[in-house]
Parts: C-alpha cells; structure tokens; sequence
C-alpha cells in the first residue's frame, strides 16, 4: 500500500468536499508564512527523533505500535474535516460509521442485540461499564482480578464504589474458588474478567464465571482491551488458535470493552465499550439545550459519559475494516502471526543457556529473564533492570524491551527453588504486535542472547 500516496489522495479527496460548498475568503487571522511554520516544524521534527522506534522489531516492548496505513488514510481524510460524533450533527457520516463498526465489534464478540460506542480508551471504556454496574446494581460492590488492570480499582474509587481485589492462580487468571467465597456473601453486584492481562496476557475463566452469574445474580463485566481481538482465532485450527470456551462465554456476559488502538491497528486513542442489553442506554439519559436537534433514532452522545469524540477515529476503523474484516483470514490472520512468533519464542527461551522463561503466553506476551546463581528474587530483579537499560542504551544494535514486577509469591509459584530474599522481582516483558516479530524474531533473540550473556 502507497501511504504516501493516498495521504496525498486525502488531501485531494478533502478539497473536492470542500469546493462543492462555493468559494470563500479565508480569514487571515490564522495564517502562518512558510519560513515561520518551518523552523517550527524544523524543531519539532527534532523533538520526535527522541522517540521509540515503536514501528521496528528491534521494539519489543511495551504494546505499541503505529497504526495500519488504511486507518491513517481514514483518520487523516475524515480529521480535515474534524467531526465530534457526539451528536448526529457534529458527524453525520462518521456518527454512521461509528454505529456500524460498533455493530461488527458486537457481532465478534456473539452480541446479538446491543448498546455501545467508540471511546478514547479502555480505561475510559471500563469506567462505562462500571459506571452503569453501579447504576444496574445500586449499593453492590465491585470484584476484579489482583492481576488486572490498576484502572478498575482507581475508577471504583472515582465511581464511589468499594472494589475487591481477587486472587489468581498460578498461570495469573483469576481463582474462581477464592472469587465464589467473596460473591456468596452477596454484596459483589460486579464481576469484572480479564480477556488478555496486561502483563502476562493471561485470560480469566469467563466460561466458568457464568455458573457464578446465574447462581448468584452477578453482573460479569469483560476486560478485553487487550485480548478482546484474539476472539477471532478462538476454536480454529492451526498452532496459534485458542481454547474457545472464554471467548464464546463473553457472548453471554453483560459487558465488554475492547481497544481497536492496540490489535485493531487503530492510532490512539480508540477505545470501545458495548453492552448485550441496550436498555441499559436508560442510565445515560441526559438532556442538552444547544445539541441533540438534529432527527436521529439515536444521538451517541445520548449513551456516552464523554461528550465531544474524534469522528476521525470511527472513520478510520471503518475503513480499516473494509479491508481487513473481523474474521479469522482478515484481522485474524495478523493476530495470528504475533501469538505464532511468541510461542516460538517461548521455545528458543526455554532452549537458551543465558535466559529462563518465566510462563508460556497464552497471546502474544512474552515473560523472561536472564538466569542468575544462585536464582534469587533479588538477583533476578538486578539482572532484569540491567539488561533492560543496557539493551536499550546500545548505540550500534539495540534492542527495546519493558519490565514487569512481579511479588515473591508469584514468582515463586512459578520457580519453587527461588531464594526469596526480597518482596518482589522485575522481569522482562515483551509484548510481539507487530507481525514482522515471526521473521525477525531470530535475531532479535541472538541479540538479547548476547547482551544476557555478557
């Protein structure tokens, strides 16, 4: 795909739009002369050379990585023209689009009838579907995962609700016998799962969690911000497919946010948040004197605690799409790559004299660290931080990756013989999104290889 030249097709695409309205002077309040505007752009373009090079796989890092260049194309084209899909009004065409993706979002995931919108992010979007917990279940409390995201228990606090935290298991999904202890009590309203932790990628057991929901009455809420795409290789064939029992269960939970701005190739931020029952939209009923005139079934502000949102993010998921569809053999295939090149790098791990791997992904995260003697929390941690900061600091041939603590415990679950002389120990992490990991993935691992072992 030509991105520079379809960029250069949105600019043309954007002018055609505009000269169909008539001529106009422009205002020169706003205007720039190029010499002005250069030398800022000169010392902008400065700036950005201090960035991760998040587009290479010698990044393998955090879970980041640039956008698709149709969702670029889309994002510029509809961002000329600034739509806020809050209202009808502000959007019309992405306002439509917006409720298409958001239906195709909902149909991977099995919602038949359903409620939701596009957001800034999954925090944002988890704030949603525990905002209208709290409202569906009044006075109920909130259970999530010790290994999920930190955002569910600090938006309890801003929602004014008491949340629980609940114990994982050795593989970092949630215990479901320590979370039946806490909900037979009947205070938890909420349940929240994790499709897809943060950390490891590990995926709580949704389809055991149902029993849990049809005994007790509790709303289970889904966390798949991370996870949420690899729906798609649920059940399939092949090395990289999944256990499709947590990922068919979410069909029949309440609640699911999904971020398109990681696997769905989105820039940021592109979140989502859809419920199973739309008459939950009766939580969000508001009024406004100056919005909501335009004739509309539904204005998407009416079912969003946001207010103004980029049109040009529902334009660019749209378009990104239409080319790659929410199947196996379209989005599906890219995840696939990464989930393949992180179970071989797993195994390169496990062969390799200089590093450990501290669990086998269940997605495409992968967790290790440079073996020690003796193993100790402490020397493990030291060694982890080291490697980090030396791989990165490499002026001829670096390498990106990000750290993750983990408490004693945990680790210990995992390595029985560690020496526990600390609370906690880092380790490194590396989250494989781009697909290019699969055919680079041999150096990339001689590499850190070779800094582990100097």
């Amino acid at each position: 795909m030509d991105l520079q030249g379809w960029l250069l097709r949105a600019l043309e695409a954007h002018g055609a739009w505009r000269a169909g309205f008539g001529p106009y002077t422009a205002h020169p309040a706003g205007e720039i002369d190029d010499e002005t505007f250069g030398a800022a752009y000169g010392e902008f373009v400065k700036r950005m050379d201090g960035g991760n090079p998040f587009f290479h796989p010698r990044y393998a890092g955090q879970m980041v990585k640039p956008p698709h260049p149709a969702a670029v194309v889309g994002y510029l084209t509809a961002m000329l023209a600034n739509p806020n899909n809050h209202a009808r009004e502000g959007g019309p065409a992405t306002t439509d689009m917006e409720i298409e993706v958001i239906a195709e979002l909902a149909g991977m995931f099995g919602f038949g009838a359903h409620l939701g919108h596009l957001t800034g992010g999954g925090t944002i979007a988890n704030l949603e579907a525990l905002y209208v917990a709290r409202e569906s279940h009044p006075g109920k409390e909130i259970a999530f995962s010790a290994d999920g995201h930190f955002s569910h228990a600090r938006m309890c606090r801003v929602l004014g609700i008491r949340g629980h935290s609940v114990a994982v298991d050795a593989h970092g999904r949630m215990d479901m016998g320590a979370l039946e202890k806490l909900v037979r009590g009947g205070r938890i309203g909420t349940v929240v799962l994790t499709a897809g932790t943060t950390g490891l990628g590990a995926v709580d057991p949704v389809h055991e969690a149902l029993a849990l929901k049809e005994k007790y009455g509790v709303r289970l809420h889904v966390d798949a911000a991370y996870g949420g795409f690899f729906t798609l290789l649920a059940g399939g064939a092949g090395g990289e497919a999944l256990a499709p029992e947590p990922w068919r269960a979410i069909a029949d939970c309440d609640s699911v946010v999904v971020d398109p701005h990681k696997h769905g190739l989105q820039p940021y931020g592109c979140g989502a948040v859809l419920f199973g029952d739309p008459s939950v939209a009766r939580h969000y009923r508001h009024d406004s004197p100056f919005t909501y005139f335009t004739e509309a079934a539904l204005h998407l502000g009416e079912v969003s605690l946001e207010c103004s949102r980029a049109g040009a993010a529902a334009a660019a998921l749209w378009l990104t799409l239409k080319v790659l569809p929410l199947t196996r053999d379209g989005l599906g295939a890219i995840l696939a790559v990464g989930r393949r090149a992180a179970l071989r790098w797993s195994d390169l791990i496990e062969a390799s004299p200089v590093l450990d791997l501290y669990q086998r992904p269940e997605l495409d995260i992968v967790t290790f660290f440079p073996r020690t003697e003796p193993e100790s929390l402490a020397g493990v941690d030291a060694r982890s931080a080291r490697l980090c900061a030396e791989a990165r600091a490499d002026e001829t041939d670096p390498v990106f990756l990000s750290l993750l603590r983990t408490d004693g415990e945990a680790f210990a679950a995992r390595r029985p013989g560690v020496a526990r002389d600390g609370e906690h120990a880092r380790i490194l992490r590396s989250v494989l999104l781009k697909p290019e990991f699969e055919t680079y993935l041999d150096r990339l691992h001689h590499r850190v290889e070779e800094l582990a072992g100097r």
